[in-house]
């Protein structure tokens, strides 16, 4: 099994290179980069520019242009423009810049924010957490309820049961996850009817301050809307996974031999079926964890005012804050990539006669 993982870890490196060489190709024809969010911020709101440069603007005519191509719109000097383009790094033809900054990642160097003057790695590591945390318990509360709930359904296939509750995860999952959190708000964070739930943030104001158990329940209370705001969607996927799986073992002959010996139903499903079962739901929990990670970060994070790593990513991408953007790219291209290794520990773990060491890959 070593050896495997250790196969599995030397992929990453040329799997995350492909990843960053495809999104950085794709920002080379986005338009609008850094120097036009600064050019158009100058024009539309005047002299902005503390913290971005020390040099001054406005000694150039009105339409003047730089040798790259940036229009200075109202008076920007040429050499204005290229002072930015270098402090930026935009000098460089895009293939330098590509090899550089691969460099710097492999060095653990992921620069420095355009615009927020703070190094990229302290900003994912302040904004990681909060992302990581909605993750986990959103999948965890997931399969912590599916999987039971698929069992029950696999049971009693064909009753009332299974008909209603099958009707009722299929609703919820057709509803769209935006939508939902935005109707948690209004009927239970101060809308037009509950105000139970706080509207924003995952603490409350003097959080520090707070005794453990106060920190522990303001903690829970500020997280969940968010949480059931982005799990909603993953139960059907979950319950009826778990309901097939275990539908498809129930009728296999080792299980009507245990029944014929007079075991009882609960020591069958879960003391036989369940390892059986469990190997395609539990491989599915890294894609889930993925699915919560990537898909609703994004939405919830910005719906609930939560200071995450996909909101920091959209407000990068608005930007285009081009080493923000990479960063985050890249640690979520590495959070998939080690989920997926775990992916392959967990099959083991259920069910040690797989080996994964007679692979070639």
């Amino acid at each position: 099994m070593g050896a495997y993982i250790l196969r599995r870890l030397l992929l990453i490196i040329p799997t995350l290179l492909g990843v960053m060489i495809v999104n950085f190709t794709l920002v080379q024809f986005v338009p609008g980069g850094p120097i036009e969010q600064i050019i158009a911020e100058i024009e539309g709101e005047g002299d902005v520019l503390a913290g971005v440069t020390g040099s001054g603007a406005g000694d150039g005519a009105s339409g003047i242009e730089s040798e790259d191509g940036y229009q200075g719109g109202r008076g920007l000097d040429p050499k204005f423009i290229a002072q930015l383009e270098e402090q930026f790094g935009l000098d460089k033809p895009p293939l330098e810049r590509f090899l550089l900054m691969m460099w710097d990642y492999m060095r653990l160097d992921f620069g420095e924010s355009f615009f927020r003057s703070i190094g990229v790695f302290e900003l994912v590591a302040e904004k990681l957490p909060v992302s990581i945390t909605l993750g986990l318990w959103s999948t965890l509360i997931a399969y912590i309820v599916s999987i039971p709930l698929g069992i029950r359904k696999a049971v009693r296939d064909g009753t009332p049961f299974d008909t209603w509750t099958s009707g009722a995860i299929i609703v919820a999952y057709s509803i769209p996850g935006f939508l939902f959190a935005i109707l948690l708000l209004v009927l239970f964070a101060g809308g037009s009817y509950f105000s139970i739930f706080p509207l924003r943030g995952l603490t409350s104001d003097g959080w520090e301050d707070f005794t453990l158990w106060g920190k522990i329940t303001d903690y829970l209370w500020h997280i969940c809307l968010p949480i059931i705001a982005s799990t909603i969607a993953s139960f059907a996927t979950l319950t009826l996974l778990t309901k097939n799986s275990f539908m498809d073992e129930i009728n296999k002959q080792y299980v009507t031999t245990a029944k014929a010996k007079g075991l009882e139903e609960g020591r069958v499903l879960y003391g036989h079926v369940f390892r059986n079962a469990m190997l395609i739901v539990i491989a599915g929990f890294p894609a889930a964890f993925i699915s919560i990670f990537f898909g609703s970060s994004l939405i919830i994070e910005v719906i609930f005012s939560l200071d995450g790593l996909g909101r920091l990513g959209f407000e990068a991408a608005v930007a285009r804050d081009y080493p923000v953007i990479f960063g985050t790219l890249f640690v979520f291209g590495l959070v998939g990539l080690l989920m997926g290794i775990i992916s392959d520990l967990m099959y083991v773990l259920v069910d040690p006669r797989i080996d994964f060491e007679s692979r070639k890959t």
